[in-house]
């Protein structure tokens, strides 16, 4: 590879990275807010991890009769009908159990590694494996180069080779 295909190459690697890093910053925002659909006691509950062991949102708990979910939900019902909002609901919640109680990190502070992190490690993922082929391409360029047999030409070596090659023919067969 020329170093200019590489230096595009690496350009190119480099601008990807950066545009999944945009797209972690920018996309964390969008999947913790609250959605537009469904009743806001379904997207609390939804928001919110079950404390009884099975990994579950309050919402999707798949125990009848839970200890944690189903007074959970009834509570969540109370403070929506009490007129509360979505971020006073989650934040009573983050204030008596911890962050723990919730379903995904908050897009602030530490807690946003948790969302670019992953998309950095792709990014130099991918960077590792272009550079690796890059690298794998000139050096299989350079072999091939290096094992061509030089171009076959009619001199007179080659003509008394060819004679002698057939005399021993003949004396042998």
């Amino acid at each position: 590879m020329a170093v200019g295909e590489r230096r595009a190459a690496m350009r190119l690697a480099v601008a990807a990275a950066a545009g999944l890093a945009l797209i972690a910053v920018l996309g964390a925002g969008v999947m913790t807010a609250p959605g537009a659909n469904g009743n806001l006691a379904q997207r609390v509950a939804e928001a919110l991890t079950c404390q009884c062991g099975c990994g579950l949102t309050v919402a999707n708990c798949n125990h009848p009769n839970c200890m944690f979910s189903v007074p959970a939900r009834k509570k969540i019902a109370a403070m929506v009908g009490r007129g509360m909002t979505y971020a006073q609901i989650i934040d009573f919640f983050r204030r008596k159990y911890g962050r723990k109680i919730l379903s995904a990190p908050t897009t602030t502070g530490f807690d946003l590694l948790a969302w670019i992190i992953p998309f950095v490690g792709i990014g130099l993922g991918g960077l590792v494996i272009l550079i690796a082929a890059g690298r794998w391409r000139a050096r299989t360029s350079a072999q091939e180069a290096t094992e061509k047999p030089p171009p076959v030409s009619e001199t007179a070596d080659d003509s008394r080779l060819r004679e002698r090659l057939e005399k021993e023919l003949r004396e042998r067969f």
